[in-house]
């Protein structure tokens, strides 16, 4: 296990190379000149020149590179454009409420998708199997950006049960982790199914059952453990759309979190709080990817001896 722990820490080095090099360059592609919104179009020349040198951005673009990356081995992402916070300090504060939202999202997703997709295997073809599986297909085919808002409509602007946006309590949580877990859970749904399904075939779920045991101890302690293995990788892929899904989810709701510092960044060309912001959402989604490899292969000891 120490071995292959290893191998996958050494592979990740040139996967974090290459996602720091291409949000760098990405970023500073995006038209627009950071000066201009922060001075105006009447500023004097001398003032533009000043503070780009001040900005650093009159260096060639290979020197604000090297720059980048030693103030990244340092610890250092640079001071934000607009209030010349440390761009650190200002994504250590948006952090949490992304954690958050993306938690309670998973959460949501698996005590829908676990339930419904073992009820659904071991009634196949059943008016429950069905209909779990219609409403698991209108749940992948709903995007962010419409089911926000129509959920806003609903229980905040209509019924009024729940607040419209911004965080604070329990209530402010519901819609937005609705809204990013509902994908999420109709495809863990249809995975939890056709692996159960396939596993409940197995030669060893038959001889449990030739020995007397109850079906229910039958599908959750023999069945249902090897049906993971899969839904482990494929829930591991998805957390790059969650996190994807946040930006625009965090924008509907006014929830303070990096996806939304990110839009109002690009908004206001801050090159050092744009990069810092997908460059810890990047990040974040190659060492999720990273536990979910050393999960796997502690569940499949097939993995972790190849």
């Amino acid at each position: 296990m120490r071995n292959y722990l290893i191998r996958r820490l050494l592979l990740l080095i040139p996967v974090v190379l290459g996602v720091v090099t291409f949000v760098f360059f990405i970023i500073h592609l995006i038209p627009g000149d950071p000066v201009d919104l922060m001075l105006g179009e009447t500023a004097r020349e001398a003032e533009r020149a000043a503070l780009t040198h001040h900005l650093g951005l009159d260096k060639p673009l290979s020197e604000q590179y090297l720059r980048f990356l030693g103030g990244l081995l340092s610890g250092d992402m640079g001071n934000s454009l607009r209030s010349g916070e440390p761009v650190a300090k200002i994504i250590a504060r948006r952090l949490p409420a992304t954690i958050q939202l993306g938690a309670a999202a998973m959460i949501l997703a698996l005590l829908i998708a676990l339930p419904a997709g073992v009820i659904s295997a071991t009634r196949q073809y059943s008016a429950w199997d069905h209909g779990s599986m219609f409403l698991a297909l209108f749940g992948v085919s709903m995007p962010n950006f419409w089911l926000g808002p129509i959920l806003i409509i609903i229980f905040s602007l209509q019924l009024g049960w729940l607040p419209v946006s911004g965080k604070g309590g329990f209530l402010h949580l519901i819609l937005p982790a609705v809204t990013l877990g509902t994908a999420l859970a109709a495809i863990l749904t249809r995975m939890t199914r056709s692996n159960l399904l396939e596993t409940l075939g197995e030669e060893y779920v038959r001889t449990a059952r030739a020995k007397g045991l109850k079906e229910r101890a039958v599908i959750w302690k023999h069945a249902l453990g090897n049906a993971l293995i899969p839904l482990i990788t494929v829930l591991g892929l998805q957390v790059g759309v969650l996190i994807s899904g946040s930006i625009i989810t965090e924008t509907i709701f006014a929830w303070p979190g990096v996806g939304r510092l990110t839009v109002e960044a690009i908004w206001m060309r801050d090159y050092p709080v744009v990069q810092g912001a997908v460059l810890v959402i990047a990040l974040g989604y190659v060492l999720v990817n990273l536990a979910v490899d050393v999960l796997y292969a502690a569940v499949d000891p097939r993995i972790r001896f190849q």
